[in-house]
């Protein structure tokens, strides 16, 4: 059988074809005007948006960082200032690799080596875009060094900025504190918007606790850049129009101290260990606050090395320890004049009451003795002869008469126990022991027991007691003005650095201590007492006294002396000899000013610390401050 044969249809084909030519020229017409209308919206429509798009692959936005806030003093001398410096700078995601950038820097000696982990994390903790400083205050051979090897290091760069300089050093440290880099803990808790482009916060005292006011706001400006990143005047014909927003400087700090009573009392300390505050009674401003060793707060603005820091900590002497905030001691003495106003109060001792000092004190039914201090025996006494001469043995008997609970609940009331809320953080709020506190302190239940030698202790500030030398300040400046307080404070205003406008700050008010006029002139007259004829003071605080002051020594056992063993200040080993302490206002009858001093190991109050805070009152009383 013949195969069939298939005949091609030509003209159906032909129609398929003109078919598809048509759809294909439909789908060729819709795509183009597709194309054209999306043309359109880029070039025409939206030009303005793609315009600024283009130009920000050019522009780059740089932050401008506000001028920090001047600190001065009462006098309007500054103590904290703004000077230009110049820093090394990374934009991470500009830099090809961050590990090998930080190690060629370090090999041309422009960063630490010991630092280059410090610097990966700091660079790392910030957006890619933001430009960190991995170095501060460049010195002109680094400047020349970087600038030798710059085409090396895409990403980094040499930024001018205003750096925090102290001009007196060391000079008042501890109140006013520093500012240093920027940390990773730091980063946690700022708004980093606000802070874009600063590299320094304020790490302590009063640049801590002030650092609000003294950031002010940061502005921005646009720069032009090339394919490299660095900064050009012109691409090409291309000349953009660069907007600039202008940082608004923060405000201006007035501080309470003044700067020749500061310096008068550390040249007073000189090397020796311990702490001097004083406080104006009247409004709570503090006019010195004193610690020794201190250190030079300008290493911490420049950017402090690990070795440097590593010598700080490790420094016996403990130079960032904050002694007048921070530091512990026993009483000593000085806390005789409230124990003897609570015997006023709570109607325990009458002023005529004479007791006979034979040099030691037994509790009744005791054997154990309580010796009197550095004069051995006073014969009959008188309150006020017990305060001015400073009888042991009268204060032994009168804290027994009155008890931990009333001893511990009316020192409760100067602040014993509690932070006086200076306006810069890191106080401590000493110890106020209490039967209560023994309960929650110990863990044994014979430890537990409040002893009523324990109380006599008490009376003559040893034992468990313990205030910072801020505290007995402030205590000072409540007996000063019979029982009225205020606030410690540091800063007394600010001053809006464009208009020079000042807003002062009103004191704050503290509770007050209820007693009458006759009982808080028996503790005058004691207080004023141990700075005449046979006073504790007489013999180094009260030697020719121009105005009249009233004052209390006061000696701190560091440790305990043995019933039957004498204490030997010669066979002692410094740290372990007694603490010297010197509490004083002046004038006794419209007092101005109020001091506690601290010397650390310095012996007998009247010795130590007396001579010290009589200098400091001279230079705020002879130069009429607070008349």
């Amino acid at each position: 059988m013949a195969a069939k044969v298939r005949i091609k249809d030509q003209w159906k084909e032909q129609r398929l074809f003109e078919q598809r030519s048509v759809i294909g020229g439909g789908i060729i017409a819709a795509l183009t005007v597709l194309l054209l209308a999306r043309l359109v919206t880029l070039q025409v429509v939206r030009h303005d948006y793609y315009t600024d798009l283009s130009q920000g692959n050019r522009v780059r936005i740089e932050p401008l960082p506000a001028p920090r806030g001047l600190i001065l003093d009462r006098n309007g001398t500054v103590v904290a200032e703004n000077r230009p410096a110049y820093q090394l700078e990374l934009v991470r995601e500009e830099v090809p690799d961050l590990g090998d950038t930080l190690r060629r820097l370090a090999a041309i000696n422009l960063i630490p080596t010991d630092d280059i982990d410090d610097a990966r994390k700091l660079v790392m903790s910030h957006r890619s875009f933001d430009s960190v400083p991995v170095r501060l205050r460049l010195d002109d051979e680094e400047i020349a060094t970087f600038a030798v090897h710059r085409f090396e290091f895409p990403g980094v760069d040499i930024r001018t900025r205003l750096a925090r300089s102290y001009p007196y050093g060391a000079l008042a440290v501890h109140a006013l504190g520093y500012v240093g880099a920027i940390s990773e803990q730091d980063l946690g808790h700022i708004d980093r918007a606000a802070y874009s482009g600063t590299t320094l916060i304020g790490k302590l005292g009063v640049e801590a606790a002030y650092e609000k006011d003294l950031h002010g706001q940061n502005g921005s400006r646009e720069i032009l850049v090339n394919a490299q990143g660095r900064s050009v005047q012109r691409q090409g014909a291309f000349v953009p129009n660069l907007r600039t927003v202008t940082p608004v400087a923060g405000e201006d700090l007035l501080l309470a101290m003044d700067l020749d009573v500061q310096k008068v009392a550390e040249e007073a300390l000189g090397d020796r260990r311990g702490a001097v505050v004083a406080i104006n009674p009247g409004n709570g401003d503090v006019l010195a606050l004193t610690s020794r060793p201190g250190f030079d707060p300008n290493t911490f603005g420049r950017g402090i090395t690990r070795v440097e820091y590593k010598a700080l900590l490790d420094d016996i002497d403990r130079p960032l320890f904050n002694r007048a905030l921070r530091g512990t001691y026993p009483s000593g003495s000085t806390i005789k004049p409230a124990i003897a106003l609570a015997g006023l109060v709570y109607d325990v001792v009458a002023p005529t009451d004479h007791r006979f000092c034979a040099g030691v004190y037994r509790l009744p039914g005791s054997s154990r003795m309580f010796r009197e201090g550095r004069s051995g025996r006073h014969g009959s006494v008188s309150l006020v002869d017990a305060i001015a001469r400073s009888c042991d043995v009268y204060f032994y008997d009168l804290a027994n008469r009155l008890g931990v609970d009333r001893i511990s609940t009316f020192l409760g009331l100067f602040g014993f126990g509690n932070i006086t809320g200076i306006d810069i953080g890191g106080e401590k709020p000493g110890l106020l022991p209490s039967r209560e506190w023994k309960r929650k302190a110990f863990s044994r239940p014979q430890d537990q027991v409040w002893f009523p030698g324990e109380t006599v202790n008490f009376g003559i500030g040893q034992g468990y007691f313990l205030v910072t030398p801020l505290q007995l300040a402030h205590y000072t400046s409540m007996l000063a003005n019979h029982g009225r307080s205020f606030k410690p404070r540091l800063v007394s205003g600010v001053r809006d650095p464009v208009s020079g406008t000042i807003r002062r700050f009103a004191p704050e008010k503290g509770a007050d201590i209820t007693a009458s006029p006759g009982q808080w002139q028996i503790v005058m007259e004691g207080m004023e007492g141990a700075m005449r004829g046979r006073g504790t003071a007489a013999a180094t605080a009260g030697r020719n006294m121009t105005y009249d002051i009233a004052g209390k020594t006061g000696t701190a056992q560091v440790f305990s002396v043995g019933q039957n063993e004498k204490y030997n200040e010669k066979t002692v080993p410094e740290r372990l000899r007694d603490h010297s302490w010197f509490i004083a206002f002046a004038p006794a009858e419209a007092p101005r000013i109020a001091v506690a001093v601290l010397v650390e190991n310095g012996g007998f109050g009247s010795t130590g610390a007396a001579p010290i805070a009589r200098k400091v009152m001279d230079a705020w009383l002879l130069k009429g401050g607070g008349a």
